[in-house]
């Protein structure tokens, strides 16, 4: 029987290469890999492509659309499945595309590793019978960290110091900054990450508080269920930060009043795209702090960009690692601005987390083509 073939849009980095790779091939998927993204190309062709021809190779920029359905669509053959991490915009003209009569394999099956679905068009892949899958929690613990990070270098200025330094400054401490234990932070989405950032600052002896959409969260809900370990070795767990839940806030004006720092966990929806605006940013608490790991569109960047070149606003910085323009496309009001820590969309990538999401991916897109949907994380619109 012939194989299920997958489209790898950009694949795991690094060493992490080989077990996404090994985990498809062991599940007797048939696999091509984009090599854009890929560091060793010479290195992946002759480890992959030389044994026997265990992978096809294929070479193209995933953000051109017209680029993206030509290699999926290749030669009338089709994939059933592609799977991406950098959040490549999946939009109602590929899946048209990707779906059409004739192919010898239309898609049925998009795996995202990580947690995002925000770049795929979900009701036109439901309309084209395509299913949407994700690796939720996969880089909770990841993220939370980064979060912290980003807390901890605003509030005790380390950027500020550390550029000094480097000038030969000896830059003193003017203004002694608030030790942890003296803040609150507010989390706006105590989902997985939320609720590990809230575990790891409340053991640092902050005051928790959240605001959700959704009913009250008390506990960090379970990971996915993992298909057994490959030869490669085991599958990294995301650690977990057990500690009290957070004060639940009702009303998320009352929670950006009240706390000190406001970190943002939350997906991009319709009903969350400009959460976070000119209206909002005003009711922060003076000397307020920002942090934005979760997408870009849940804060109007103009209106951040000016509340932090107004210093009479009560926002005093802000972290953002997630924008509404990113890779090529990247552009933000918020370039230049000393009190704007800016990163690129990197907060959950640590070996840990981006193992998990692509293993955990591979299996999912494996079950899926399989018809073994049971237990399989699955997004509709």
């Amino acid at each position: 029987m012939e194989r299920s073939r997958v489209l790898l849009v950009d694949a795991a980095p690094g060493a992490l290469l080989g077990r996404e790779l090994e985990r498809l091939l062991g599940h007797g998927l048939a696999v091509t890999l984009n090599l854009r993204r890929v560091a060793d190309r010479a290195g992946a062709r002759t480890d992959w492509g030389g044994r026997g021809g265990r992978v096809d190779f294929t070479d193209f920029d995933p953000f051109d659309e017209a680029a993206l359905l030509a290699e999926t669509v290749r030669d009338g053959l089709g994939h059933h499945a592609v799977k991406s991490r950098a959040g490549v915009p999946l939009r109602a003209a590929f899946l048209a595309g990707a779906t059409r009569p004739g192919l010898a394999h239309p898609l049925r099956v998009i795996g995202r590793a990580g947690a995002g679905t925000d770049h795929v068009e979900l009701a036109a892949a439901a309309r084209h019978g395509v299913t949407v899958t994700h690796t939720p929690g996969s880089n909770a613990a990841a993220v939370a960290e980064f979060a912290l990070a980003q807390l901890l270098a605003l509030t005790r200025g380390l950027r500020s110091y550390d550029e000094a330094a480097h000038r030969g400054e000896w830059l003193a401490a003017t203004a002694p900054p608030k030790e942890l234990s003296e803040l609150t932070l507010g989390i706006v989405g105590p989902g997985r990450i939320g609720l590990a950032l809230a575990g790891r600052a409340s053991a640092l002896g902050m005051e928790v508080q959240a605001f959700s959409r959704r009913p009250a969260i008390t506990s960090a809900p379970s990971a996915p269920h993992l298909a057994p370990a490959s030869a490669s070795g085991p599958d990294p767990t995301p650690a977990s930060a057990p500690g009290p839940a957070p004060r639940p806030n009702g009303s998320l004006p009352d929670l950006l009043a009240t706390s000190d720092v406001v970190s943002l966990h939350l997906p991009l929806t319709p009903e969350t795209r400009g959460l976070i605006g000119r209206a909002e940013l005003t009711l922060m608490r003076p000397g307020a702090i920002l942090l934005n790991t979760a997408r870009g569109g849940i804060v109007d960047e103009q209106a951040l960009a000016d509340a932090l070149r107004d210093p009479a606003h009560p926002l005093a910085a802000a972290a953002v690692d997630t924008f509404e323009h990113e890779h090529a496309a990247f552009a933000s009001p918020l370039f230049g601005l000393p009190n704007a820590l800016l990163t690129p969309h990197v907060a959950g990538m640590t070996r840990t987390a981006m193992a998990t999401a692509a293993l955990r991916c591979a299996d999912h897109i494996a079950a899926l083509l399989a018809g073994r949907p049971e237990g399989i994380p699955v997004v509709t619109a």
